[in-house]
């Protein structure tokens, strides 16, 4: 099931997308004696962390049962500029009552592979779906480190790999589409400005083309996924 919700700017979308996350905790909490969420990297989750980091919506989530996943990270050390780690540390984490043992973070430090594997055994280890997992989309149509073109849109089997970016010459470490991400049972993607517009467009109603616009493969076996957007990337929908 895909649902879209607009908003008239990326403030407003922050504040909708912090209330959503504290909702969603909240009723898993009550279910399941706990919230499991994969965290993004991107200026809006950056806004939203800082409106979850104060109140009034600080207070209102048991964090001692929140249990923070990444989607994605760069191959960078956590106190490198670039690591989605440290962006939610300095912007969120630090500023709320969670556990540190209840933080499980892609390390990074490691070579690509072996930090894949690392967290990708952690993964399988949860033995059960994620509960949210947040995604951005990139203007070239990309979601967590899946690029256009790359490796890691076809990967079947393991659950995070690690993906080289040409175009970057880079490497990344990335859960993957459907051994991982498709299986949680809430996919949330936040989508901000009219640079994200054309390709939100071609993203939700052109042709099936993953392997262009890898946003596509997220398609929940069981789940359902949410476009949260603002008004300027939601003008061509």
């Amino acid at each position: 099931m895909t649902e879209i919700r607009r908003y008239a700017d990326a403030q407003s979308l922050a504040q909708a997308s912090a209330e959503w996350v504290i909702q969603v905790a909240n009723e898993s909490i009550s279910e399941f004696g706990r919230f499991r969420i994969a965290l993004s990297g991107g200026s809006t989750p950056k806004a939203m962390h800082k409106i979850l980091a104060s109140e009034p919506l600080k207070g209102q989530v048991d964090w001692s049962k929140v249990k923070i996943y990444w989607g994605d990270e760069r191959s960078a050390p956590p106190d490198d500029e670039r690591s989605n780690y440290r962006m939610a540390m300095e912007t969120l984490l630090n500023h709320i009552p969670i556990p540190s043992e209840n933080i499980h973070r892609i390390e990074g430090e490691f070579e690509p592979e072996e930090a894949a594997t690392r967290y990708g055994r952690m993964l399988k280890a949860i033995g059960e779906p994620l509960d949210l997992i947040l995604l951005g989309m990139g203007g070239d149509g990309h979601t967590a480190s899946l690029f256009p073109h790359t490796e890691a849109l076809n990967e079947d089997k393991h659950r995070c790999v690690a993906n080289y970016v040409q175009k970057m010459d880079t490497w990344r470490i990335t859960m993957t589409a459907n051994p991982m991400i498709n299986q949680a049972r809430l996919i949330v993607f936040l989508v901000s400005g009219e640079g994200k517009a054309e390709v939100l467009d071609k993203v939700l109603n052109g042709p099936y083309q993953p392997e262009v616009y890898p946003s596509q493969l997220i398609k929940p076996v069981n789940g359902k996924v949410l476009w949260l957007v603002d008004e300027p990337a939601a003008k061509h929908l």
